[in-house]
């Protein structure tokens, strides 16, 4: 059990939050009382798309492992062909056809040359290849070559794209489609990679159902927007449904998500009101509980943090815009941690606002909008600065407006920077 002067700390309920904290100070709150450290796993190459690597990939071959063609053409000592021109070409003796797959057995000698097709390994005494369209067959032995080259010129050399022995992909990134590709290319087949976190999450609500409930009451949407975020993150999700509200059957909840997950998420009953127990069951749990109770934002303010066993718990507002944006601020961040990595941010535009919307000065206020394109540029339009439990405010919405704690809010016509999360116009 935590003290009593640490349960009154976080105790708000029938109270309001005596004290905000800013998101950034909760995360780094909750991330110094964390023990999870996720191991490591190998997997192959072909399915480590999105996960992240545990260790830095070291390159054991050159690629490309020779000198190869650049262009289809031919294949000369460069310094023959100094002096030829259109008006002067100079005619070089053929000594072999190379097709790609051969491995080349002639040496190229002075005033001789090899045809070579694109990819192609460059055969000894060569260092250059004259493009097909600056050359001409005479006869069966005889090739004219009319455009000089320098060394080097239309060759890809031996370790161009990669030396043996270099850093390839430093541990803690998150494997993109072009990392398997380079991976495949220096024969890696297998990778050591974070194991994906494990990530339960919990309703709470005497109100809410799930299919097999009767009607009349509320659909649970938070849980499966949750869960969904979370995958879209690369965790694992282990779903621990519906809790009513009460103290023992909350408690028992978050004790089986402490006992299988890496992250706990627990949705509603997190705010001031006389039912909002789920801060008080935190801190039954074990030390230290909750940490923070109460966040600089707008909306989702009644998010909390805490840890029990090591383990980080989450306890977001049951509003949904408010869960979905908390998880944005503080889920996202802990689950990089844990990986040991750093998300790729939103993507952003300016957008000239079509009416003026307000912060909430100590606060950080997010301002759903819809964006068009017009004539001018990038309008952006607020869906709405109110209404947390509007979901369909998201759905409609392209993006964030956000702002700082320190500012009043934006005038109309002002540009301001738009946090995207669909491309412009793709909205009902």
């Amino acid at each position: 059990m935590v003290s009593t002067a640490a349960h009154d700390k976080h105790e708000a309920r029938g109270t309001g939050f005596k004290h905000l904290t800013p998101t950034r100070e909760a995360i780094q709150t909750l991330l110094q009382k964390l023990s999870v450290k996720l191991e490591s796993e190998e997997v192959p190459v072909d399915s480590s798309l999105g996960r992240v690597l545990a260790e830095d990939i070291i390159s054991t071959v050159d690629l490309p492992p020779f000198d190869k063609a650049a262009m289809d053409g031919f294949a000369v000592k460069a310094e023959d062909t100094y002096s030829s021109s259109t008006s002067t070409p100079i005619t070089l003796q053929l000594v072999s056809e190379l097709q790609i797959e051969d491995i080349p057995n002639r040496i190229v000698e002075k005033n001789q040359c090899s045809s070579i097709v694109t990819g192609g390994q460059l055969p000894r005494g060569a260092d250059a290849v004259v493009m097909v369209e600056y050359s001409k067959q005479l006869n069966e032995t005889t090739i004219e070559i009319s455009s000089e080259v320098r060394p080097g010129e239309n060759v890809s050399r031996l370790g161009e794209d990669v030396s043996k022995g270099t850093v390839v992909l430093k541990h803690g990134t998150s494997i993109l489609p072009q990392d398997i590709g380079i991976l495949s290319g220096i024969g890696v087949q297998r990778v050591s990679v974070i194991r994906k976190p494990r990530v339960a999450i919990l309703s709470s609500g005497n109100e809410l159902r799930d299919d097999s409930n009767p009607k009349g009451k509320t659909a649970d949407v938070n849980r499966p927007m949750l869960i969904a975020a979370c995958q879209e993150l690369g965790c694992t999700t282990i779903d621990l449904g519906i809790v009513v509200d009460h103290h023992d059957a909350i408690r028992d909840k978050l004790l089986k998500g402490i006992q299988l997950a890496d992250v706990i998420l627990v949705t509603a009953g997190t705010s001031v009101g006389p039912a909002d127990i789920v801060p008080k069951v935190i801190d039954s749990l074990g030390k230290p509980g909750m940490l923070v109770h109460g966040v600089a934002m707008r909306p989702s303010m009644p998010t909390g943090v805490a840890a029990v066993e090591g383990k980080p718990i989450v306890s977001l507002p049951g509003y949904p815009v408010s869960a979905y944006l908390a998880f944005i601020e503080i889920v996202h961040p802990l689950i990089g941690h844990l990986l040991r990595t750093r998300f790729l941010p939103p993507p952003t535009v300016k957008a000239k606002l079509n009416r003026r919307i307000a912060g909430i000065l100590g606060s950080r206020t997010y301002i759903r909008v819809k964006i068009s394109e017009e004539r001018d540029g990038l309008v952006a339009e607020p869906i709405r600065t109110s209404g947390a439990g509007i979901l369909s405010s998201l759905v409609q919405s392209n993006g964030f407006i956000i702002v700082p704690e320190t500012v009043e809010g934006y005038e109309e016509g002002q540009l301001v920077e738009v946090q995207l999360f669909r491309p412009p116009g793709n909205t009902t």
